[in-house]
């Protein structure tokens, strides 16, 4: 009998190409590349800046209270003035309307400023702030966000009830507009830098208030804001002249009220020049003056 002889084993069949080894994953990539960079303080200062502002709007209480008080202090002083200034034509309600624009911007600038800040010492933002990568910067460019949109909605608010009830003219020209344009920065910028300093010196968010409003509510009544301040004694003419509000107060007055008051003002003229000069220099002195604070009180942040 014949054996079959063993068939050949088969050949193997070739192996397949290796698959490409899988391509690393996106965030390994990243996580070698290094951190993404931040956005620039300006920009994270404007979207805290808008965060604030909604953070404000939620607050009826305080909004509603930022809104009625001016128009409260407008209506009483309005009501009470209303003589022709003597040589100019001009009644006194117009002039405290323009007033209390003045008054209105210094408020909020130091009220959210100093109070604001205070309040986030005390709760503990400000440290929270230092543990992380958002420049400190950021958050007061926030804070001025939240003041300029605070004050215009104030302000838009005093013009429309001074139109409306006590004829409070409007500026005709794009050169009176521009005037109440820088003098509202200016004044807002350099009282708000007041107002830091102030918040980082205030022992505790209680006493931040008391150290707020009594400077303020004291220039009100020295600064030209209720009744005209050639009509105060001399003394106290140049007191007022030594601070902001008084330069801001008759800024405003040369662009809304006409030519025909320079002669009431105590040099018988706006002088703009001279009123740029001094805002200027609070705004200079006001920022030496956060940086030497927040150095010496940055172990209590």
């Amino acid at each position: 009998m014949t054996i079959a002889a063993p068939a050949a084993p088969a050949a193997p069949a070739p192996a397949a190409p290796a698959a490409p080894a899988p391509a690393a994953p996106r965030a390994a990539a990243a996580a070698a590349a290094g951190p993404a960079p931040l956005p620039s303080p300006i920009r994270l200062g404007l979207a805290r800046g808008l965060f604030e502002v909604r953070l404000l709007i939620r607050n009826r209480e305080a909004m509603v209270f930022s809104i009625l008080m001016p128009i409260m202090l407008l209506v009483i002083f309005g009501s009470l003035f209303d003589q022709v200034v003597p040589g100019t034509g001009i009644k006194m309600r117009e002039v405290t309307v323009a007033g209390m624009i003045g008054s209105t911007i210094m408020s909020s600038a130091l009220g959210t400023m100093g109070i604001g800040i205070a309040v986030d010492r005390h709760e503990g933002t400000l440290r929270r702030l230092a543990g992380t990568p958002f420049p400190l910067v950021s958050y007061f460019i926030g804070k001025v966000v939240l003041i300029l949109a605070q004050a215009l909605v104030q302000v838009g608010v005093i013009l429309a009830l001074g139109v409306a009830v006590f004829g409070f003219q409007l500026p005709k020209d794009a050169a009176h507009w521009f005037t109440f344009l820088w003098v509202f920065l200016l004044g807002t910028v350099s009282t708000a830098l007041i107002g830091i300093t102030i918040g980082s010196l205030a022992r505790s968010a209680r006493n931040a208030p008391a150290l707020v409003n009594f400077p303020y509510i004291g220039l009100q009544f020295i600064s030209g804001v209720f009744w005209v301040i050639t009509a105060l004694p001399k003394p106290v003419q140049i007191v007022a002249s030594l601070f902001p509000l008084k330069w801001m107060t008759q800024g405003i007055r040369s662009a809304f009220l006409p030519e025909s008051f320079a002669a009431a003002e105590p040099a018988g003229a706006w002088e703009h020049g001279r009123i740029a000069l001094v805002l200027t220099a609070w705004l200079i002195g006001g920022l030496a003056l956060c940086w030497v604070t927040f150095r010496r009180n940055a172990r209590r942040f």
